[in-house]
């Protein structure tokens, strides 16, 4: 007897190959990205149940798909982290190398160990550990080229944008009036705005105040080139962004730094 419900899925949900920005409408238009495939797939499925539902029995449950996200409580351990929290933490451990703070390179060690090395452990394991990682006092390394274009959204305007669409949006508002195939019901949650790592990674160097060298190892992976959501049809329903990429890296940073 659940009357509304937010699905939660994400942007994985799209083909390799979908033309960009991403309209809801590329939905199972060709193949998915190989890596993607089994939670994609998982995704698919239950957006694809929410819409079921609500023309057979008349539920208002909703599918949300975000872009990806960044915020308070990210995951900055190097070993598994996602790319913007990841380059934040290497390029601030960088800094610290770099003007010789050891009680903050060991701080940052205490609060999250990296393979079992934590503050406690000597200089020469610290710095073995964190160059296998690509990080020194002269030189941070991040993978792949830099050219991959990413989108990013502020976690806490993930949660806004929910609240938004479960108060004020309705399964019959998510399709035009008089489709013959309802379908593709679900809705981007994104910026519609997009930066290059290479960009993100200049950002986060000015924000952090990192004097030493950044590179990029090209041998690495990239990625998808290009994942950037249209977010047109969230906009028509009512909901906008607020905070860009530049704000949200600042916020991020002194989160990180308290």
């Amino acid at each position: 007897n659940v009357k509304k419900l937010l699905f939660l899925g994400s942007t994985c949900i799209y083909p390799r190959d979908a033309g960009q920005p991403m309209k809801e409408d590329v939905l199972l238009t060709s193949p998915l990205e190989y890596t993607n495939e089994p939670y994609a797939i998982a995704k698919i499925a239950g957006l694809k149940m929410c819409e079921s539902f609500n023309l057979q029995y008349g539920t208002n449950y909703i599918a949300v798909m975000p872009t990806n996200l960044y915020g308070p409580n990210d995951n900055f351990h190097l070993e598994n982290s996602h790319v913007l929290p990841a380059m934040i933490r290497k390029i601030h451990l960088g800094k610290c190398l770099n003007e010789g703070d050891w009680d903050a390179v060991r701080k940052d060690m205490n609060l999250r160990p990296v393979e079992g090395i934590d503050g406690s452990h000597t200089d020469e394991e610290i710095l073995s550990i964190l160059k296998k990682y690509g990080i020194t006092g002269q030189e941070v390394t991040l993978w792949g080229t830099g050219k991959p274009l990413r989108e990013f959204l502020w976690s806490e305007e993930m949660a806004d944008a929910s609240v938004y669409i479960m108060e004020h949006v309705d399964f019959k508002d998510t399709y035009a009036a008089g489709s013959k195939d309802i379908r593709n019901c679900h809705i981007n949650i994104g910026t519609g705005k997009e930066v290059t790592i290479a960009q993100l990674a200049d950002k986060i160097v000015k924000e952090v105040g990192y004097q030493g060298k950044l590179t990029f190892d090209a041998t690495k992976p990239d990625g998808t080139m290009r994942k950037l959501t249209d977010v047109s049809k969230l906009h028509r329903l009512g909901w906008h962004h607020k905070i860009d990429i530049e704000e949200g890296v600042h916020r991020m940073y002194q989160w990180y730094l308290s």
